[in-house]
């Protein structure tokens, strides 16, 4: 398998280890994240493999929920008793720059960031062209499908364009056995957005153009009028949709029981997919998403994670946490190359972002649920990252919500879905 992103790696590759740091005093820094407890396990042991060469510094992991996480981060970042790092989605980022809550990076984790991460990543961990964290996973979207309710259904193949999807979603519906054909998700902003946003820019269309958000586009129609088509026809049950607080719960239980047969969603849920079907999960496989009549070719949308440091943390706590996460995201802290960030990302079937990871990786990442996913990074679109994204994000939720409840119609969901986002656009830029 071949990858895009691997003309830096000998530079990426190369870069020295930071050398053990003598500390004044001991320091205790906390980790706070929402990762589940098996990978916050995995990253309290990498913890202890720094304190072998860093033994006055020890790291606190803390996990809320992924719903509690930026609320956690805004109450208790802004004192020097919060989290000392936090893993965070990079659409959060430009608030918490402007409010000073997370630190600038270093100069030398900065230069180490630029050279050995794609642009595209480092930019959405930057603000005004200063870096504030290091990137660690990219998450894109793919079609999830079911191949043994596809073989039930006779269809041959996974759709490549929407017509055959929208066909292939009549075909495994089955209302008596409570099977839907395409799962969509509520009740989560990302869950509902993402898949969204992803077949907007198949169809050739963007959310947010030039800093103003573009959702008054004819592609724009194209692809709400797609999900009021799936929702009156029956194979899309808003019902069944639910996510929880953990970004689980109905939409996750009914395509690990074969109650749905396809579904949009980011490549890090392998783990959990794996974790409900055992054996079954031979039966998954992903593709590109499929092209809207106005598209050229399947595109998806991408995000990023970074980690950042709290502004207002000491400045012993501040040294120790980039010193911390520079040795984590390093290639000689994990096996075989790979940094110990990237061995814990892959444990959950995330994607890491740095270039030597991707091709310390490769092997795992060419199975046939993660090939899905790394055939269309060179071509997603990433989320926009700009001031308000959160609110544009849930704004849209809402609307996108009243759309698969039957509140609007997919022309009203588009005109309130523009309105809305130019309003809180408009508003975050001043």
């Amino acid at each position: 398998m071949s990858f895009a992103w691997t003309s830096k790696l000998a530079l990426a590759a190369g870069l020295a280890i930071l050398p053990a740091t003598a500390w004044a005093q001991s320091v205790n820094i906390s980790y706070l994240t929402h990762w589940s407890p098996e990978t916050v396990a995995l990253l309290e042991a990498a913890a202890k493999d720094y304190a072998k060469t860093n033994p006055d510094v020890s790291v606190t992991v803390r996990a809320v929920p992924f719903g509690d996480l930026l609320t956690t981060l805004r109450s208790q970042g802004g004192g020097s008793d919060g989290p000392t790092i936090g893993g965070i989605y990079d659409l959060w980022l430009p608030e918490l720059a402007r409010d000073k809550l997370v630190a600038p990076a270093p100069d030398a984790v900065a230069s180490e960031v630029k050279a050995s991460w794609p642009a595209g990543i480092t930019s959405a961990a930057s603000v005004g062209g200063t870096l504030y964290g290091i990137p660690n996973e990219i998450d894109v979207y793919a079609l999830n499908y079911n191949k043994a309710l596809f073989k039930q259904a006779g269809i041959a193949a996974p759709p490549k364009t929407w017509d055959e999807f929208k066909d292939a979603a009549k075909k495994l519906t089955n209302k008596e056995a409570g099977q839907q054909g395409f799962g969509m998700i509520n009740s989560w902003a990302a869950g509902v957005v993402h898949p969204f946003a992803s077949l907007l820019v198949s169809n050739g269309g963007e959310l947010v153009k030039d800093g103003k958000p573009a959702l008054d586009s004819p592609q724009a129609t194209q692809t709400f009028q797609l999900y009021e088509d799936l929702i009156k026809s029956g194979a899309s049950v808003p019902a069944m949709a639910t996510a929880d607080a953990n970004t689980t719960g109905p939409f996750l239980d009914n395509f690990v029981s074969g109650k749905t047969g396809m579904i949009i969603m980011a490549n890090w849920w392998e783990s959990a997919l794996k974790t409900g079907m055992g054996k079954k999960f031979a039966d998954i496989a992903t593709v590109p998403i499929p092209v809207g009549p106005s598209g050229d070719k399947p595109h998806s949308i991408s995000y990023s994670w970074m980690t950042v440091v709290n502004a207002n943390a000491g400045a012993a706590e501040q040294k120790a946490a980039w010193d911390f996460l520079a040795w984590l995201n390093n290639p000689k802290s994990g096996k075989n190359g790979a940094s110990a960030m990237s061995d814990i990302l892959m444990s959950m079937g995330i994607l890491p972002s740095r270039l030597s990871d991707i091709d310390a990786h490769k092997n795992k990442l060419g199975s046939e649920f993660l090939s899905g996913y790394v055939s269309v990074l060179t071509d997603a679109k990433p989320f926009p990252v700009v001031p308000g994204g959160q609110e544009f994000s849930e704004s849209l939720q809402q609307t996108i919500e009243a759309l698969q409840y039957g509140q609007v119609s997919a022309k009203d969901a588009q005109a309130t879905a523009q309105a809305d986002a130019t309003s809180i656009l408009e508003r975050a830029a001043k």
